[in-house]
């Protein structure tokens, strides 16, 4: 799958899209298992049968048209330099629904993306490291663009765009504009 209006030189640049996964975090780790993994893949999927959350929580992406994705970045920095990564990273989201939708969006440290007390998206940052020396990340979002179902145990505090601001978000437009906006991010931490 190739994005149109990726500015990018290699986030997203080799892009694997699946209608049904189990989890995009997990065909990563596959890929890095295979060796056939190049720096910034990203696998994106419309459905997710075991979606990773945080503290090995599953993060249900269950109805076509939300958003979620993982993506690869191989490194060689101090894992240091990493620090508030995730933050950055739930912040990025946050401006894109603020330029693109003028929706106003919050962050619950340190990854979860809120409106009204109900989380709407999250972030899974896994890294690589070796003697403190970041060897690769792996990075994983969901958020609830579309959702209009929830089950009973998260009913009361999860929720969506649509359900919110009856808003339809263009899932391709989103990963274009994040992967443009955070490899940007990812080199300035790297360089300075």
């Amino acid at each position: 799958m190739l994005f149109k209006n990726l500015q990018t030189n290699f986030l997203g640049r080799n892009c694997i899209y699946y209608n049904k996964i189990d989890s995009t975090q997990a065909e990563i780790y596959r890929l890095i298992e295979k060796g056939t993994i190049v720096n910034g893949t990203l696998v994106m999927a419309d459905i997710q049968t075991k979606g990773v959350g945080t503290h090995g929580r599953t993060w249900y992406t269950d109805e076509g048209n939300n958003i979620a994705f993982s993506f690869y970045i191989k490194l060689n920095c101090n894992i240091k330099t990493l620090n508030g990564l995730t933050y950055e990273i739930a912040n990025t989201i946050v401006q894109i629904f603020k330029e693109k939708y003028n929706i106003n969006l919050q962050i619950k440290e340190p990854n979860d993306i809120i409106f009204k007390d109900k989380k709407l998206g999250g972030i899974l940052t896994e890294t690589k490291v070796v003697l403190e020396n970041v060897k690769y990340i792996v990075i994983g979002i969901g958020i609830n663009t579309n959702k209009q179902n929830f089950t009973d145990d998260i009913k009361n505090i999860a929720t969506s765009i649509k359900k919110e601001f009856n808003i339809q978000v263009n899932t391709e437009d989103f990963i274009v504009e994040f992967c443009n906006k955070f490899e940007k991010q990812i080199i300035k931490r790297i360089v300075n």
